[in-house]
């Protein structure tokens, strides 16, 4: 492992992967609310504070380890929770707490693309515009990433709870009792790389968006 390396690339991921998951996840909190659930504001989980959505685990542990060994990155926050019982609508209104998620970190993405093109013409420090410049395709590729990997339906992941809300209850209720070993039918999934039919388009699309970004602004 070259220490200098993988400092360089926390240095570029950290900021993008932090307001990746603090946004992502303060979006459900605030749909949350909206629809009458109060539980994650009580528990002063609406903050834009990372530190209150960081798990040691899943955001830290996990993404340095991996940026170490050059893996894909991956990695997870503390889950907002969400009332149900206190949602008005509350199949309806679920299915939207899931999706604000998602579409919170769709909208970073396209915030990070405006960064690059905004970068890329600039002439000063060439140091610090390539950094910049770096950051914000990290930050493209992990919006995009996160919102296309939450959208899986599996339970507990963001997909999961919008088919829970489209399906019939008993069907619904079938499908949560999965949620328990989600993660692990998850992480199996991408161990032996059935993800790659999704995520391979996904990567050409997003390394597409980025050159046409470079070229045209260049």
């Amino acid at each position: 492992m070259d220490f200098s390396v993988l400092l360089n690339n926390i240095s570029i991921y950290a900021i993008p992967a932090l307001f990746a998951i603090t946004l992502h996840e303060v979006a459900h909190g605030w749909t949350a609310r909206y629809f009458g659930d109060r539980t994650a504001e009580m528990l002063g989980r609406l903050s834009l504070n990372p530190l209150r959505h960081i798990d040691p685990v899943g955001t830290v542990a996990v993404p340095v380890l991996l940026l170490a060994v050059g893996a894909p990155l991956f990695g997870w926050a503390k889950a907002v929770p969400v009332a149900t019982s206190a949602l008005r609508n509350p199949r309806t209104a679920m299915i939207l707490v899931a999706l604000a998620g998602p579409a919170a970190n769709i909208l970073m993405a396209l915030i990070w693309c405006a960064v690059l093109a905004a970068i890329v013409p600039i002439h000063g420090n060439t140091a610090l515009n390539y950094w910049v410049g770096n950051m914000a395709q990290a930050g493209i590729w992990l919006n995009v990433i996160l919102a296309v990997f939450n959208l899986l339906p599996i339970p507990p992941l963001d997909g999961g709870r919008v088919l829970a809300g489209l399906l019939p209850s008993r069907l619904s209720a079938r499908l949560e009792k999965v949620e328990p070993a989600g993660l692990f039918i998850v992480i199996g999934l991408s161990v032996f790389g059935l993800f790659a039919w999704l995520f391979n388009p996904v990567y050409h699309v997003v390394q597409r968006v980025i050159h046409e970004l470079l070229r045209s602004s260049a």
